[in-house]
């Protein structure tokens, strides 16, 4: 079971089964969205205000109106904006949230009526934490950095364009990548077209954005500046599920499809790939990735268990169910098999072994985003590979103190990790 402070600082919400079963065609998916309540106490000396300085209002995207940048329905993008400070004045962190993708019409408009396609119904104010906290004890290296949170509302990674919407015949807005751009440009307006040092972060489905966009993001700002992207749990599998359907390609293949994302992928990958849709794998094209990327994820990530190796239309007799809730709970031959998805992924990701200023954090822990929580990100309890924490090996990486490749051990060699437990209420 985690340990009971994590349980208390994340809450996770679980859709309708009506809503994920038109979400993901054949299986009904879940969408963890994890959100910190931490405590209110801080080290007055890491921040010049109180601890009120890490509860960050929303901000609606100014320019997005006129240039037609909006969410699923329609309503303004909106982001999460605290300025650096001493010598992080001139250097940014940007964190794009994750929350899935929708596939169809149908669960696109169920998802507009959410914060993942409305701004209408996003947080006013967010809490701060982990690679985002302005807390020094809690992020030692990028404390006082301008960071934005980018808020997620266009259901397919920032990635959609305008063009497909005449196909649906419904009010819903494909400008993912418009409102990518229109972020940007105003970010530059921030002080981001002056930045020294830059990191742009995004957890699953942000993360995934943030490898699309990792070499925009670097064209965009200064020849001179160091720009380096860091993907939590956003390295997804192109693998069979266990009845060895291609379940998560054929979903891919229907977002790419509906919201016209092909013209936001990697072009090189789209020239050698038989599908458009393999091309949303990073697998496939972090190979033409030309900045330095770093890989922060789980080798047993409940998402993709759950949502790639075991949909639940694959288990349609629940044989699987008490394993992919609490991987403690697995029988021999299951965890047989998700060592196997293991072995999938650490082969996938033997190309970043090749990629110069590539780096790692491969850990055997069952969970998922791990970079922008307190207790997982830099804590005394936090996971370590090699007795480091994530923290410490994301900032060897990206200040060139060391080369970083840490991988794990398997499951359950590593007493430190978190490893959620969702058969508890």
């Amino acid at each position: 079971m985690a340990n009971p402070r994590l349980r208390a600082l994340i809450w996770w919400r679980r859709w309708s089964k009506r809503e994920w079963a038109i979400a993901v065609v054949g299986f009904t998916i879940v969408i963890f969205i994890f959100s910190l309540l931490f405590d209110a106490s801080s080290d007055q000396t890491s921040s010049p205000l109180l601890s009120s300085y890490d509860v960050v209002d929303l901000t609606l995207l100014h320019n997005a109106k006129d240039r037609g940048a909006f969410c699923l329905d329609g309503s303004l993008p909106g982001y999460h904006f605290q300025k650096g400070f001493g010598s992080g004045s001139n250097n940014w962190l940007l964190h794009i949230e994750g929350g899935g993708w929708c596939n169809s019409v149908a669960s696109c408009l169920s998802r507009k009526m959410t914060s993942l396609g409305s701004s209408n119904f996003m947080e006013q104010q967010v809490r701060f934490s982990g690679i985002l906290s302005s807390d020094k004890s809690q992020n030692p290296d990028f404390f006082n950095w301008n960071k934005v949170k980018i808020r997620y509302c266009d259901g397919a990674s920032f990635s959609g364009h305008p063009e497909s919407e005449l196909k649906n015949g419904t009010e819903l807005f494909f400008r993912g990548q418009l409102i990518w751009e229109t972020l940007m440009d105003e970010f530059l307006s921030l002080g981001l077209s002056n930045a020294k040092q830059a990191l742009l972060t995004g957890c699953s489905a942000g993360g995934l954005a943030t490898f699309i966009h990792c070499d925009e993001f670097r064209d965009r700002l200064p020849r001179h500046a160091t720009v380096k992207c860091l993907a939590d749990a956003g390295f997804f599998l192109d693998e069979p599920d266990i009845l060895g359907n291609r379940t998560m390609r054929s979903f891919y293949h229907d977002v790419v499809d509906l919201q016209g994302v092909a013209k936001s992928l990697n072009k090189d990958c789209l020239s050698r790939m038989e599908s458009f849709e393999q091309c949303l794998f990073p697998q496939e094209f972090i190979k033409n990735i030309r900045t330095p990327v770093f890989f922060v994820n789980p080798a047993y990530d409940f998402w993709q268990i759950r949502n790639i190796l075991v949909p639940d239309a694959s288990d349609p007799h629940g044989n699987w169910r008490p394993c992919v809730l609490n991987i403690r709970t697995c029988n021999p031959h299951q965890l047989q098999i998700l060592q196997g998805f293991r072995s999938s992924m650490l082969k996938a990701l033997s190309e970043v072994q090749q990629i110069q200023g590539g780096g790692m954090f491969i850990n055997s822990c069952f969970i998922h985003c791990q970079t922008w929580i307190a207790e997982t990100w830099h804590s005394p309890s936090s996971p370590r590979i090699n007795n480091k924490t994530i923290a410490e090996s994301v900032s060897d990486w990206y200040f060139d103190r060391k080369a970083v490749k840490q991988i794990d051990c398997p499951y359950p060699c590593n007493p430190t990790c978190y490893n959620m437990d969702f058969t508890q209420g």
